[in-house]
């Protein structure tokens, strides 16, 4: 048996996932993290996207993350979000319609807090949406 860390995923609402896993991916604020077991310590904020944690064995699970916490001890990865979701959970109908409405905000470009917000919304919708397209993928080859 292989190295493991545990990995702990915790949104505002609930606990989305605490297990052992072998490496764990996430979309931190200056780019996207490897983490494997005796990594260093890290504590860093993350954008929205996906956090990918591998399993013992290879599978994969996906998990969407709107922005939050990062924090890396040896054995243990904890991640804190304001909202998270399992990737099957996401509604794609609902991201496709943020996408498209903060896409007009941003076009009609009124204010700049509006302008900020906007930037902001899509950015997740963006991320769901991209999540829900790895999803699909994984589930096709597996």
């Amino acid at each position: 048996m292989g190295m493991t860390l545990h990995v702990d995923i915790v949104s505002a609402e609930k606990e989305l996932f605490s297990g052992v896993a072998e490496m764990v991916t996430a979309p931190g604020e200056l780019g996207e993290l490897g983490i494997l077991p005796r990594h260093s310590q890290l504590l860093t904020r993350l954008k929205p996207g996906q956090v990918r944690v591998r399993l013992q064995g290879g599978e994969e699970q996906l998990f969407y993350v709107s922005g939050g916490l990062l924090e890396v001890q040896p054995s243990l990865v904890t991640i804190l979000s304001d909202t998270a979701e399992r990737a099957k959970d996401l509604d794609e109908a609902a991201a496709q319609s943020a996408k498209h409405r903060a896409e007009q905000v941003l076009a009609d470009h009124r204010s700049e807090f509006e302008f900020a917000r906007a930037k902001a919304e899509l950015a997740e919708a963006v991320a769901q949406l991209q999540t829900i397209e790895r999803l699909r993928k994984l589930r096709k080859s597996g």
